[in-house]
């Protein structure tokens, strides 16, 4: 029986992605660098920015030092752009409200930082509807690692059999997967609507 669902948030229930590219690309200007679209859809969407910054200095792109101040323009970056592209969608508006009108438990886990999550949340009208709210910066190991979905089955007091887990990029898609919970895998936040969950909800 499926108690909870837990979603991460960025192309899942908000359309973030383009915003955390475009404000680390802003950032990572200052310096001369760029990263470009293909690999950020195909490496670096998903990741932490730190760990961004972390492989952009292994790959020599980036001289050492200076990830954590670009990391820190970077946060800037984004909470200007979050009213751009966390605005209001009602369709998961709806579909969070049924899902907790059938008691279900509810966790948004991101591999945001908590400052940032809970900003998106709130531009989206989001954040109430959530039992359980996990930023990167609250577990010792991010996505892909499972640490953050094992964190919140246990602050949820449910079994990963009992938990189905939304991702998109493929970092949280792994974390997902190894925590032992069901995965569903969308492509963006036009696939996250209702029909995903009630085969699964109505067996």
């Amino acid at each position: 029986m499926i108690k909870a669902i837990l979603f991460d948030l960025d192309g899942v229930l908000v359309n973030m992605p383009d915003g955390h590219y475009e404000a680390l690309n802003k950032a990572l200007r200052l310096f001369g660098v760029e990263i470009g679209r293909e690999e950020h859809d195909t490496y670096f969407n998903g990741l932490p920015s730190r760990k961004k910054l972390e492989e952009l200095e292994k790959q020599g792109r980036l001289p050492p030092g200076l990830g954590e101040f670009i990391n820190d323009v970077k946060q800037k970056y984004t909470k200007e752009l979050i009213p751009l592209y966390c605005v209001p969608d009602y369709s998961k508006i709806i579909l969070l409200n049924h899902l907790k009108s059938r008691n279900l438990l509810l966790g948004c886990c991101s591999n945001s930082i908590q400052e940032t999550l809970h900003l998106m949340l709130k531009s989206a009208h989001l954040f109430d509807h959530f039992d359980l709210i996990l930023g990167n910066d609250e577990v010792e190991n991010p996505k892909p690692h499972p640490q953050i979905y094992l964190e919140a089955f246990k602050r949820l007091k449910v079994k990963p059999s009992e938990t189905i887990i939304v991702e998109d990029a493929p970092a949280g898609i792994a974390s997902a997967k190894a925590s032992g919970a069901r995965v569903i895998e969308v492509r963006g936040v036009d696939d996250v609507h209702l029909s995903l969950f009630l085969d699964i909800l109505d067996k």
